[in-house]
């Protein structure tokens, strides 16, 4: 299996907060992406990591950084180069307890599965890279043809189980992790978990 985990957004959101990109951010003296790329290699032996950045600072002990030949729209971020069979693509700025990697390392498929809970998606899992792709590309296509106002990971999902895509419902293909992930797009995000 190759992990994914993607890490080449704009970070708009973030700001660039104490000077470092959010996947920097220490929790328990360990970046996040750093604790992400550790329990994957931990819950897996024989897979890779691979970050997605055009950023140096991404080299991190335990996984390849690979620059992505295109990163214009968010839903790019799935790196279409690297859409295979047996890949499992993540998100850098979240934060994923023990519990929820080996959620997502133990679940399996034979086309794709998506993980997260009501309000995100946090990781998914392809089996089959042909039907991803397909559904990451007719969401692009959607998009740049003015049909639909976003194109991210819940309309691959609303994609593929044929649901409207302006509801966030959850049905088939769809792991619900409750409690085991925390995302931090905005320092406010990240000053939340600080505070607990």
């Amino acid at each position: 299996m190759k992990y994914i985990i993607m890490a080449d957004g704009k970070g708009t959101r973030w700001k660039n907060y104490q000077d470092i990109p959010k996947h920097f951010i220490k929790i328990k003296d360990e970046t996040l992406i750093a604790r992400t790329v550790r329990l994957l290699n931990e819950g897996d032996e024989t897979g890779q990591v691979i970050i997605t950045s055009h950023d140096e600072r991404y080299e991190i002990s335990g996984a390849t950084r690979y620059e992505p030949l295109n990163n214009n729209l968010e839903i790019d971020r799935f790196t279409e180069e690297l859409i295979a069979d047996e890949v499992c693509f993540l998100y850098g700025d979240t934060y994923y307890s023990e519990a929820a990697i080996k959620e997502i390392q133990s679940q399996n498929t034979d086309s794709v599965l998506f993980f997260g809970n009501e309000k995100s998606i946090v990781a998914v899992k392809v089996a089959d890279g042909a039907l991803f792709k397909h559904h990451v590309d007719r969401v692009r296509q959607l998009f740049l043809e003015g049909k639909i106002p976003k194109c991210i990971g819940w309309q691959v999902y609303q994609s593929l189980v044929g649901l409207p895509f302006m509801e966030k419902k959850i049905r088939e293909n769809f792991v619900l992790l409750k409690d085991d992930t925390e995302d931090f797009n905005s320092p406010e995000d990240y000053n939340r978990r600080l505070a607990k």
